[in-house]
């Protein structure tokens, strides 16, 4: 018999929000993942109507580096290909769970479906972390205006980053971005 990656999820206090436990075949030589398997993921709780249309790559050369809160028009599938990062994900959806804050630690075992108009971001806690993220519509350029942004430190959310944001490596932008108060919740 040949082994399998095994997928399972639970559910998270943000609707639609699912973290996904992805196990390895390891030998001598290193492991094999199937990091996207979607029939499996599906039968774990993905959406069966998710459709990757692109993959994007994030490198982190630093521990520390922090990005986001970001909430982009379109649907997440969320993995570490190398190295860890603590993720906090802000729901900023019109309705009971606008507000909400779910974190959690990703490493090479570990994925997120993150569902349109729930902010993502992250703090890489390794160097050369790699951070994957398939996503269901193509990015384009003049679609930020639909985009959602709220700032890492706003201290209504209480994000209790491991590595605090004055030692962390942001971007200007990240710094600038709007408190929960003085955003409009997404329909």
């Amino acid at each position: 018999m040949t082994a399998t990656t095994e997928i399972t999820s639970y559910k998270t206090a943000i609707p639609g929000l699912l973290v996904f436990n992805v196990s390895k075949i390891e030998d001598q030589r290193g492991y094999f993942q199937e990091k996207y398997q979607k029939e499996k993921l599906v039968k774990a709780g993905l959406p069966d109507s998710f459709t990757v249309v692109q993959n994007s790559v994030s490198y982190n050369k630093e521990i520390g580096v922090t990005r986001g809160l970001h909430a982009e028009p379109w649907d997440k599938y969320i993995s570490v290909v190398s190295g860890e990062v603590f993720a906090a994900y802000v729901d900023l959806r019109e309705g009971p769970s606008f507000g909400k804050v779910v974190t959690v630690n990703i490493d090479s075992s570990k994925t997120v479906f993150l569902p349109k108009g729930v902010a993502n971001s992250f703090q890489t806690l390794t160097p050369n972390t790699y951070y994957l993220y398939s996503v269901n519509s193509h990015w384009k350029p003049d679609n930020y205006d639909q985009y959602c942004f709220v700032n890492l430190n706003d201290p209504d959310l209480n994000i209790e980053w491991p590595i605090p944001l004055d030692k962390a490596i942001l971007s200007d932008r990240d710094k600038q971005h709007p408190t929960l108060k003085e955003i409009k919740p997404l329909n």
